[in-house]
């Protein structure tokens, strides 16, 4: 059996930080020594990690990675290698594809899709709509991450807008609901009103305004109605504003929350001041908004609020995000650049490593019930991420491997850098090299 020794590295993990070596075989770690000369029988390739930060792979709960029928700017093997060289291990990929993934056939090929070229491990969402109740019903939670629920209209218009239909989501089905919150009707009279005021042509600046802090909680408010009624598993995805953390409890040790959520890297690094300089390059839904509200989000990630940091990773191209804030396309590539986004959040003292590491690694595996992946234990799946915390480096268009050929960080210099990533035992990821043979695998849900 292949072994491989990670020797001294500076380990984080489960709130802890030391010294030590991690010794994989095959595809699970199978020792952690924290003395300098651990013991190891057998041929051994060893990977030296002085002075290097050695974190368990990252877990991305919300991408879309827009295969099949959107390959034009993006497909699970780009954006796979993008996450690897990232940090980012394993994927949980949206439903918005075309066709869009409503049914157990479309998501099985997705699956099949992943399983041929895919560096990362995946999972699907199954998307829910006004009239797939039935469908929603066959899903198997072992395999299944969630059903995801647009309860605000957005890329591949999914909108679940039939209240009677959006109930019986929330009484009858027992796998997790990840939703997009934004309020339909409050965003049409919100355009509406600065249609009026200024025509078609509105600047990217209104986003927010039309997309707004209103139309979020109001949407989020009643996502969170509808689970306390029901007693739903509810994971409220891409928080943007500082009135809906109201809604959520802080975390607590040993606590199981029912209704949970999510924090995506655009809205703890960007805000509304940063819309003269990105104009649509930070054009996302729900939009990015006050330098206020994205203070209190950080906050709440690090009161436990909010439980999981995850990318939103939605890659178009340029073209695509060209014209007005009507027109242009709403979303980003992210997954490359999002563990070390925060991990320069660290280095100003606004996060700590520990929490970065709970927020992006142990919590999307406990939250999703993810089996044997997030935490570096012995017996877990060797996904792991080694870190150099004193490279600096600047995001260029020569160095950003997503299909779309662009990145919002483009020009950003960070002083952290991914140096090598393991997925399943395998180093898929090694100073710029990748392994091409390396496929990724299914997750697996308790």
């Amino acid at each position: 059996m292949q072994q491989e020794l990670i020797r001294n590295a500076h380990i984080i993990n489960e709130g802890r930080q030391f010294t030590g070596s991690v010794l994989i075989q095959g595809d699970r770690i199978a020792r952690i020594f924290t003395h300098d000369h651990p013991d190891v029988e057998g041929p051994c390739r060893i990977t030296e990690a002085d002075g290097l930060w050695l974190l368990p792979g990252a877990i991305d709960d919300q991408v879309h990675f827009r295969e099949p029928g959107l390959t034009h700017k993006a497909d699970i093997r780009s954006e796979s290698r993008a996450a690897v060289a990232g940090g980012i291990t394993s994927f949980m990929e949206m439903p918005n594809t075309l066709p869009q993934t409503i049914s157990l056939q479309a998501l099985e090929d997705k699956y099949r899709r992943a399983a041929a070229t895919s560096l990362a491990n995946y999972a699907f969402y199954l998307g829910a709509t006004n009239d797939n109740l039935a469908e929603l019903k066959k899903a198997d939670p072992r395999q299944v991450c969630g059903i995801k629920v647009f309860m605000g209209s957005s890329t591949g218009n999914m909108l679940v807008d039939n209240e009677k239909a959006l109930s019986a989501i929330f009484a009858e089905i027992p796998l997790l609901i990840a939703v997009h919150c934004e309020d339909e009707s409050l965003i049409r009279s919100n355009a509406d009103h600065y249609r009026k005021r200024l025509g078609d042509n509105i600047p990217i600046a209104y986003h927010p305004l039309i997309r707004s802090a209103e139309a979020c909680y109001k949407s989020s408010s009643h996502a969170v109605a509808l689970a306390q009624k029901y007693g739903s598993r509810l994971h409220i995805l891409h928080l943007s504003t500082a009135r809906e953390l109201d809604l959520f409890e802080s975390s607590h040790p040993g606590m199981e929350k029912r209704i949970t959520a999510e924090a995506c890297i655009h809205h703890l690094w960007f805000s509304d001041a940063d819309y003269p300089e990105y104009a649509s390059r930070i054009k996302w839904n729900p939009a990015v908004k006050t330098a206020q509200d994205r203070d209190a989000l950080i906050q709440a990630v690090k009161s436990g609020k909010i439980d999981v940091i995850a990318t939103d990773h939605a890659p178009h191209l340029l073209s695509e995000k060209e014209g007005s804030c009507l027109t242009a396309a709403s979303g980003g590539p992210l997954v490359q650049h999002a563990l070390v986004a925060m991990l320069q959040l660290v280095r100003q003292g606004i996060l700590s490593l520990e929490t970065v590491v709970e927020k992006m690694c142990h919590a999307p595996a406990r939250l999703f019930r993810i089996e044997q992946r997030g935490f570096i234990r012995e017996g877990y799946f060797a996904d792991l991420c080694l870190v150099n915390p004193n490279k600096k480096w600047t995001v260029t268009s020569d160095n950003i491997l997503s299909k779309c050929g662009w990145s919002p960080f483009e020009g950003i210099s960070f002083d952290t850098e991914v140096q090598c990533t393991w997925v399943n035992g395998r180093k898929v990821f090694d100073g710029g090299c990748f392994d091409e043979e390396s496929r990724g695998e299914a997750l697996r849900f308790g």
